[in-house]
């Protein structure tokens, strides 16, 4: 069965969400409360507000991996790590799976989203997928995530929890509704064929081909 979250672990996350809201109200009342915006003020108002608070999610979600950042490694229950992990795991939930995990976000601006949740994304590398574990997935440049594809570096298996990285290299192509998981490295010039399952801690070589489920090298490095 798998792990439950932890009432004190839930309370961090609400405590983290109540300021976030407090922060976006009042900086809308501010900034914008005495502005005359028309016909629509109430509308334009909330708009403004639910963008604040999606920036200040990013602000003290990141203040709050500073304080207790994510290790890889197995997750020993009612550790620091199982609370930086299930806070991690409700700000996903609750906040960030809306952003990361829709196609009206257009892919370059889902690149900048990545980049403010701490994913490491190498110059013209974009993902029209879902990194669901971005401050631990780690990519190259001029790579491409294909579209529907899932990256993500936990393994949940029962009531075990553990974190690993996903290294992906240099001009790299993961096709369209692949999985990559957990603790998964990809070299240079690899390409993860449509549809393809690579299963955790497999390590793919620069240049090959991979496909099947689960994925299989079905081209060596020429």
């Amino acid at each position: 069965m798998m792990r439950a979250i932890k009432p004190g672990q839930i309370a961090v996350f609400l405590g983290l969400l109540t300021l976030i809201l407090l922060l976006a109200i009042a900086t809308t009342a501010l900034l914008f409360g005495q502005l005359p915006l028309g016909d629509f003020r109430g509308v334009t108002l909330v708009m403004l507000a639910l963008l604040l608070v999606y920036l200040y999610a990013f602000l003290v979600y990141r203040c709050f991996l500073l304080a207790l950042p994510l290790r890889e490694g197995e997750v020993a229950e009612h550790s620091r790590q199982e609370l930086a992990a299930n806070v991690n795991i409700l700000f996903y939930l609750l906040l960030f799976n809306s952003l990361i995990r829709t196609h009206f976000i257009p892919v370059p601006l889902q690149r900048l989203i990545y980049l403010a949740l701490g994913a490491e994304l190498g110059a013209n590398t974009y993902s029209a997928g879902a990194l669901l574990d971005p401050p631990l997935t780690r990519i190259g440049s001029n790579t491409i995530i294909g579209h529907d594809a899932v990256v993500f570096a936990h393994v949940i298996e029962g009531a075990r929890l553990e974190l690993k990285a996903v290294h992906i290299g240099n001009t790299v192509t993961i096709g369209a509704k692949a999985v990559v998981m957990a603790g998964v490295h990809i070299g240079d010039n690899a390409i993860v064929s449509t549809g393809a399952v690579v299963t955790k801690d497999t390590r793919i070589g620069a240049g090959e081909i991979w496909g099947g489920i689960p994925a299989r090298r079905i081209k060596a490095a020429p």
